[in-house]
């Protein structure tokens, strides 16, 4: 099977740049099929850590073709500046060869900015939490079909026509909502420069990746955020704006649906950043355990995260939904010393009855049930054969199998590539 997708099961934040990193190894492409750069994944290299936002986590390799794919919304100028960093650390960047971009991605301009600002601003039923990014108004405009394209930064008329819509509808109502109206002059000449910049690398991928299907090419898609901040499948309202389970690396890549092989990403703990319901939430001293141990604070905001028990319900849930077969456990080390340790295998309802199944509506009024395990206090970066983790760590492993019903193939001990243990 060529094709493989890694999306992560929860609300993002799963490693799943390290697992990118690794499974890349094998991979010719790299595919980002979603979201923008409110997406921060994290590689530790032997030069030191790595952040990316825009860039797929394959571009460390230097035999991958990486992808930023047509679901994807980008701001061209943070992407510019991405590229600008990754060269200055050593590591080639050639648009047009090793990184492609879709000529049908959407482009982030500053007026999403100020909207995504403006929108949170004056929510009265509470902030959703964005990054502040411009990337929810982004893909609304997508929606609104007032969008622009990064096609559209390479032909000057054409950008003239696009931008000529987007600040009409946009100037509308800016100026009655309080926002700074629109220069288009402005705006053209700061994306004319970046479609200048980022010439080399834009054109059809979607054609591409599908003649490299269909050669056999081994092709690796890269999701961002997490299954439950899917938008049509996440903790609605409090979801990202894209489509971030498997769902999206079709339509996102523009590979036509076949059979492909769905890792779930998932830590060995629960975590979430931003607003939103989060049943098995700590907001007790072993929270502020879990965050200091894991070292949970947003890659892209620095926003400490919200943490909590592993939950079995609602890995469950996402991963029928991704029609994940096999799930990579990450931060396995990061337990120790935590005892007992606990998984969420079921909830109570505000009416009393109980429920194993991940309910749309009213999760904060759940109350989560556990399942206790013994904890392990023994350090597990060096081990790299399950039958060596401490009979505590296998038994918790063991148990997250058989409350999610799919199997741990993967386990991560520690943020270095060789720190795995594969099953």
């Amino acid at each position: 099977m060529p094709t493989t997708c890694v999306v992560g099961i929860l609300w993002g934040d799963e490693g799943k740049g390290k697992v990118i990193d690794y499974l890349a190894a094998d991979a010719d492409y790299v595919v980002r099929f979603g979201g923008g750069h409110n997406a921060g994944h994290t590689l530790y290299l032997p030069s030191g850590k790595l952040v990316l936002h825009l860039v797929p986590s394959g571009i460390v390799h230097p035999h991958t073709v990486n992808v930023i794919g047509n679901g994807v919304v980008v701001d061209p100028v943070h992407l510019c500046g991405e590229i600008d960093r990754l060269i200055e650390r050593g590591i080639a960047v050639e648009l047009g060869r090793n990184l492609l971009l879709s000529e049908r991605a959407h482009v982030i301009v500053e007026a999403h900015r100020l909207q995504d600002a403006w929108g949170e601003g004056v929510r009265s039923g509470g902030k959703i939490g964005t990054t502040g990014r411009g990337v929810g108004p982004a893909y609304s405009d997508r929606c609104a079909r007032i969008g622009l394209r990064l096609g559209d930064l390479v032909d000057p008329a054409r950008l003239d026509r696009a931008l000529a819509n987007l600040v009409e509808q946009k100037n509308a109502w800016f100026g009655p909502a309080g926002i700074p109206l629109l220069d288009a002059a402005a705006m053209r000449n700061t994306l004319l420069a970046a479609g200048d910049r980022l010439r080399a690398g834009i054109g059809d991928t979607g054609k591409l990746l599908r003649d490299a299907s269909a050669a056999g090419k081994r092709i690796l898609l890269e999701g961002a955020q997490g299954c439950l901040l899917d938008l049509e499948h996440g903790t609605y309202p409090f979801v990202t704006s894209s489509h971030a389970s498997t769902g999206g690396a079709y339509s996102g890549s523009g590979l036509p649906p076949h059979e492909m092989r769905t890792v779930g990403i998932v830590k060995a703990y629960a975590t979430r950043v931003g607003e939103g319901p989060f049943p098995s939430e700590l907001k007790d001293d072993t929270g502020d355990r879990l965050r200091v141990a894991g070292k949970e604070f947003g890659s892209t905001t620095g926003r400490p995260r919200r943490c909590g028990w592993f939950d079995s319900v609602a890995v469950r849930y996402s991963g029928a939904v991704s029609g994940a077969t096999e799930l990579v456990l990450t931060n396995l080390d990061v337990l120790r010393g935590f005892d007992p340790l606990r998984v969420v295998v079921g909830y109570r309802l505000p009416d009393g009855s109980k429920t194993t199944d991940f309910p749309a509506f009213e999760l904060e009024r759940l109350t989560p049930e556990f399942a206790e395990l013994p904890g392990f206090t023994e350090d597990l970066q060096q081990v790299r054969r399950f039958e060596d983790l401490p009979p505590n760590a296998r038994g918790y492993v063991e148990a997250i199998e058989r409350h999610t019903g799919i199997a741990v193939r993967t386990i991560s001990v520690g943020p270095e590539r060789q720190q795995v243990i594969l099953r």
